[in-house]
């Protein structure tokens, strides 16, 4: 099908979405240490430069070679760091000043093990994080779970995969949030 026609797209069969509803739980970790710090700690494990995923992807052969190059660059809890967001570079420009920083942040080799169940779930892998900087100078760590996120029909594979994540993401907020 030619994307640039065009054709009616209502007129094609089953082109009416399916609403699959689903109940996504936030995790919010309050964190006695300062922005700076956090955000420190996070990017000492995940990496402080994102990794170019699909660059690693075109200079591999085939997924042994992807893999051990993926594996080699990962941090200490498993991820690595895809891309950041600074909201608090702009959100000044109306008046906000407090630090705010969304990561994104994955492994193409944990990702594969929820991918290979359903890749609708690579809608909510790699994950995001927001790091926020609190009023009273201490800041916060705040992402969604993954398996609240993929696991929205009966899939007990893809849902042993989602929760595998589930811990390995708790455990790294854990790290960096805690005194």
């Amino acid at each position: 099908m030619d994307f640039g026609s065009a054709m009616n797209l209502s007129t094609l069969k089953g082109s009416s979405p399916r609403e699959i509803p689903f109940n996504g739980v936030r995790l919010r970790f309050d964190s006695n240490k300062s922005f700076d710090e956090v955000l420190s700690s996070l990017l000492a494990d995940v990496g402080d430069k994102p990794l170019l995923t699909n660059e690693v992807a075109a200079k591999s052969e085939g997924w042994d070679s992807y893999s051990k190059e993926i594996e080699s660059r990962v941090g200490p809890s498993g991820f690595i760091l895809f891309a950041t967001i600074d909201h608090g570079a702009w959100i000044k420009k109306v008046g906000i000043r407090r630090k705010a920083v969304r990561l994104i942040i994955g492994n193409p080799t944990i990702a594969i093990t929820m991918l290979r169940h359903d890749l609708t779930a690579g809608l909510f892998v790699p994950v995001e994080l927001i790091l926020v900087e609190e009023h009273d100078g201490r800041c916060s760590l705040t992402y969604v779970r993954p398996s609240s996120l993929m696991v929205v029909e009966t899939n007990d594979a893809l849902l042993a995969a989602a929760r595998q994540l589930d811990a390995k993401l708790q455990a790294l907020a854990t790290k960096v949030t805690s005194a």
